[in-house]
C-alpha cells in the first residue's frame, strides 16, 4: 500500500474506533461491553500496524534503514492477514490432530472406540446479529470499508472430521 492508502486506512480505523466507543455507552450487558472493548483493542492493534507500515515507508524513502524494504514487505504481508477476533480464536494443528481455543492448552482431537478412530475438531459458530446488538452493523462496515475481517464466533461442539 502507498502512504496515501495507509493514511486513509488509518483515518477510517480511528473513526471506527470512535464509533465503537460511542456505541459502548449504550450497552446494557457486560457481555456486549466486553465485545466492544475487544473490538476497540483490535482496531487499536490495526492502527499500530499502520503506524509501523508508515514508519517503514518513511525509512525507505529517506534511505536511513538498509533493511526497511525487507521489513516493509514482511509487515505488509502480516497486515494482509490481520483479523480482529472478538470472541474465541481456534488454532488447529492438523499434523498432531490437536487444537486449542484462545491460546489455552492443546487438546487432542483423536477419539477411539469400537467403531474406530475419529478426529473431532470444534467448529466456529458465529454469534447471531441479535447477540451482537449494535456491533453487528459496525462490524460489517469495518470489513467493507477497511478490508479487515472481524470474526465474532465461539468454539462450538466438536464435529466429526472422519477417520
Amino acid at each position: 500500500m502507498t502512504t496515501d492508502e495507509n493514511l486513509m486506512l488509518y483515518t477510517k480505523l480511528a473513526g471506527f474506533r470512535l464509533v465503537v466507543l460511542a456505541s459502548r455507552f449504550g450497552c446494557d450487558s457486560d457481555f456486549l461491553r466486553e465485545l466492544h472493548d475487544r473490538l476497540i483493542e483490535g482496531l487499536e492493534a490495526a492502527i499500530d500496524r499502520i503506524h509501523i507500515l508508515m514508519e517503514l515507508e518513511r525509512s525507505l524513502l529517506v534511505g536511513d534503514d538498509e533493511f526497511a524494504e525487507y521489513r516493509l514487505g514482511g509487515e505488509a504481508e502480516m497486515f494482509r492477514r490481520f483479523t480482529i477476533n472478538l470472541f474465541d480464536e481456534l488454532e488447529i494443528d492438523f499434523d498432531t490432530h490437536e487444537y486449542r481455543v484462545n491460546g489455552g492448552n492443546w487438546i487432542t482431537a483423536l477419539a477411539a472406540d469400537s467403531t474406530g478412530v475419529h478426529i473431532d475438531y470444534p467448529e466456529m459458530v458465529s454469534l447471531a446479529e441479535h447477540e451482537l446488538g449494535a456491533l453487528a452493523s459496525i462490524i460489517k462496515d469495518i470489513a467493507r470499508e477497511t478490508g479487515i475481517p472481524v470474526q465474532a464466533a465461539r468454539a462450538g461442539r466438536p464435529r466429526c472430521g472422519g477417520s
